[in-house]
């Protein structure tokens, strides 16, 4: 599905609002069993608002980009999990030698499992199988992390997995339907330069907000 807002739409608020539009495009999954997971850490306050809405656990899913050498906000992919999505092009234009990208993603699984402990407290992920996933993030720009969070819950056996986000460009967006039942997006403009231009408050959430989301939500965090 795609969104119905124009290119000029007006921007969001800030993450809750967004969160409250995302809820009511999803209200016709309210009473199934659903699990909504927010990518930290802005999609986490995003996602709560919509687990709160559909009367939903929320939980996270830590998707991680593989920068390439020297420059690590280039992304050559993304890892979450097991699961690993590469730009195999990407990578070979820019000559990546094999053993920096085992290193690389290495380091990326070891930060996921830092980040795990530190939101869930030891505890496991909740229970995917046969449940309807909406995986929700604040917004997507390129859609790498993305579409690794979205393999992974279907990797856990998922029977439906939906990508909800309040913003992302229309590429993008066809991407990720690869990799998905079904994407929602408020807001697809075609001329689209960061996530952050189409929120009035962007301001970075810190590890302890994701951490007090999740208890709020079910106790998947150390107490704070």
């Amino acid at each position: 599905m795609f969104g119905d807002l124009d290119d000029d739409g007006a921007p969001f608020r800030n993450r809750e609002e967004a969160g409250r539009r995302l809820g009511e495009r999803l209200s016709d999954l309210r009473g199934d069993d659903v699990v909504v997971l927010g990518i930290p850490r802005g999609g986490v306050e995003v996602a709560a608002v919509v687990a709160d809405a559909l009367g939903a656990p929320l939980d996270v899913v830590i998707p991680r980009k593989v920068g390439a050498p020297r420059n690590p906000e280039l992304g050559l992919g993304a890892v979450a999990g097991d699961v690993v999505v590469l730009d195999d092009r990407l990578i070979e234009a820019l000559a990546v030698d094999a053993n920096y990208l085992r290193r690389e993603i290495e380091q990326q699984r070891r930060e996921i499992e830092r980040r795990e402990a530190l939101y869930r407290g030891g505890r496991p992920p909740l229970d995917l199988a046969g449940r309807t996933v909406i995986v929700v993030d604040d917004g997507v720009a390129t859609g790498g992390t993305a579409a690794a969070a979205l393999r992974w819950a279907g990797a856990r056996g998922a029977a439906k997995v939906v990508l909800a986000v309040p913003v992302a460009p229309p590429d993008a967006v066809r991407r990720l339907a690869r990799d998905c039942d079904q994407v929602i997006s408020l807001a697809t403009p075609s001329h689209f330069y960061a996530v952050g231009q189409w929120y009035d408050d962007f301001a970075q959430v810190p590890d302890e907000r994701v951490v007090e989301l999740l208890v709020s939500r079910g106790g998947q965090g150390p107490p704070v």
